[in-house]
């Protein structure tokens, strides 16, 4: 159906607009009309379109053609929302802000999800008389769910949730009003900085200062920049050497102390992620089971290295 552009209403707190797709879609629907029509609410609130919507006004359209959606109310907006992750240029700022609110909305429509927030085991459609009548219970967390709608892993999306939930206010301005794009990955380093520091760090970011976060913290802690040690090798040229057909193959202390030293490297990577403050509302909540598991699991990794290192011990040419 066609609607009066001036009767679609926009949602208050909705991204800002990208004037260069403007633009491009401007141009676009000129030459070859508006080919995927606008989608509304049934008061006419805006659900998806909103730079298609802005293209036709400045082409100077007085009515466009919309979709009535029977979504309504938070409903709509999370609809909104997952429409908008489609963009893959999103700014990290407004990417997390997004997160954050479609968390909200998620656990608004789906109440018994949020026990996973708060303690224990996901109890999935236990609690389905708190769900709103016309909204079916569900099994999926957000996370799961978010995940599985992005198309990216589960832990990502904790992640970018904590980013957005850490940063500091005024270093979010900053991020968000740099001339210089500031990645997600920085923006996630800069959320783990004390409040104070995450203020100094974006601003020499986004002067061009600093290249990295890294380089910021690295000025902060120089001893720390002294002890890494220098130029190792990576395990992806370990394995080209090994691989070399003019060099001899055979194992040599160096080439297994530099594979040995990658593969402890990369563990130590992976295990940083647990230290992710995400998983600090996790611990309060574990189980003396789950502790004794955990020791379990700890201490497999500790007997396997100590068996390694002595065998190597044993078989030494002393």
């Amino acid at each position: 159906m066609r609607v009066l552009i001036r009767e679609i209403r926009i949602r208050e707190g909705r991204r800002r607009l990208d004037d260069s797709n403007v633009k491009e879609l401007a141009e676009s629907i000129q030459e070859l009309g508006l080919l995927n029509p606008i989608t509304i609410d049934r008061n006419h609130v805006l659900i998806a379109g909103f730079h298609r919507l802005e293209a036709v006004r400045i082409l100077g359209w007085e009515e466009v053609e919309c979709t009535v959606s029977s979504l309504d109310g938070l409903e709509a907006e999370l609809a909104e929302i997952d429409e908008n992750f489609i963009r893959k240029n999103l700014p990290p700022i407004e990417y997390g802000e997004m997160l954050l609110r479609r968390k909200e909305i998620y656990e608004m429509l789906h109440p018994e999800t949020k026990a996973t927030y708060k303690g224990g085991k996901f109890r999935g459609n236990q609690h389905r008389e708190v769900v709103a009548d016309k909204m079916s219970a569900t099994t999926k967390s957000f996370v799961k769910d978010t995940a599985e709608k992005l198309g990216v892993a589960p832990r990502t999306v904790r992640r970018q949730i904590q980013t957005a939930k850490n940063l500091a206010p005024e270093a979010k301005e900053i991020i968000k009003e740099a001339d210089t794009k500031i990645s997600r990955k920085a923006t996630m380093k800069i959320s783990y900085l004390e409040p104070e520091r995450q203020k100094e760090a974006a601003l020499l970011l986004a002067a061009g200062e600093i290249r990295t976060v890294d380089e910021y913290t690295a000025k902060e802690n120089p001893e720390e920049k002294k002890q890494e040690p220098k130029n190792p090798a990576s395990l992806k040229e370990v394995v080209a050497e090994l691989k070399d057909p003019d060099k001899d193959c055979s194992g040599t202390p160096d080439s297994f102390l530099e594979e040995y030293s990658a593969f402890v490297r990369k563990f130590h990577k992976e295990i940083s992620w647990y230290s992710d403050p995400y998983y600090d509302t996790v611990f309060p909540h574990v189980s003396m089971e789950q502790l004794a598991s955990l020791r379990e699991l700890t201490r497999s990794i500790c007997s396997a290295a100590e068996e390694l290192f002595q065998k190597v011990e044993r078989t030494m040419k002393i």
